[in-house]
């Protein structure tokens, strides 16, 4: 880990970005004291939050990430309603447009 101040860091930004690209952490200094951290990017474990604009939303708190990995496909429960009943009403709604 590294230490580097705002001034320092301004005029050699490229340097430390490679830095943390490379997985080190670098503390950013404002007369002594930490402010701010550039670190590598952690994978998430969820694909789509290494989107990022989800990835921002999940900062903002805007979103709220899973709470453990899924398969991709819905829960499974109990039907509330029969799938052709659905398909009619659908097609109700619909028939106006």
């Amino acid at each position: 880990m590294r230490t580097v101040g705002i001034k320092a860091l301004n005029s050699q930004l490229s340097k430390y970005v490679k830095l943390a690209a490379s997985g080190e952490t670098i503390l950013v200094t404002n007369r002594g004291r930490v402010v701010a951290e550039i670190r590598p990017p952690h994978a998430t474990g969820y694909p789509r939050l290494d989107d990022p604009v989800l990835a921002e939303m999940v900062r903002k708190g805007e979103l709220m990430p899973p709470t453990r990995p899924g398969n991709g496909r819905p829960p499974r429960g109990k039907s509330v309603m029969p799938l052709a009943e659905i398909l009619r009403d659908l097609d109700e709604d619909r028939a106006d447009r």
